[in-house]
């Protein structure tokens, strides 16, 4: 019997809205400029430095989870497992979080206002178009468990 997997249907890679938006924002940096001088000083790359490290601290332990439990970061697969422990217990998408950290990171290397002025807009993409997904997904695989773990712990931070 063909019987079809469940998974929470992410389509495309979540890496690649982070992308989309970074872009986007480089367009609207040469269509309507914005100066840059700010970006151009030492509290700039002290910032872009501590941003891409917290990205690193997020991401990290949270792939390495993965990996450990044999689980999957394609969101088009069914999970093997629901990950609470470690910087789960800070966040339920640390992976997503360190994204936006190392977005960050990158825009003050990268000097364009118009970076963080899109962050609300990635923000509320990745929460509506692929965690609200995964969500329900993680509901439908792993209840009770996984609503006793979205009560303790929150989305973003």
């Amino acid at each position: 019997m063909n019987q079809k997997k469940d998974h929470p249907g992410v389509y495309p890679p979540p890496p690649l809205f982070y992308a989309v938006i970074f872009f986007l924002s480089i367009l609207l940096q040469k269509n309507i400029p914005f100066p840059d001088i700010f970006f151009k000083s030492s509290a700039a790359q002290y910032l872009a430095i501590t941003m891409i490290g917290m990205g690193i601290v997020c991401s990290l332990p949270a792939i390495i989870t993965f990996l450990k439990t044999k689980n999957t970061l394609v969101t088009i697969l069914p999970a093997t497992s629901l990950q609470t422990k470690g910087i789960y217990n800070i966040t339920r998408n640390p992976m997503y979080l360190g994204l936006l950290f190392v977005y960050t990171g990158i825009a003050f290397l990268k000097g364009n206002w118009w970076t963080f002025i899109l962050i609300p807009l990635l923000i509320f993409i990745i929460t509506h178009f692929v965690i609200k997904k995964e969500e329900n997904y993680l509901s439908r695989a792993f209840d009770p468990e996984y609503a006793a773990y979205k009560k303790r712990v929150r989305r973003w931070i």
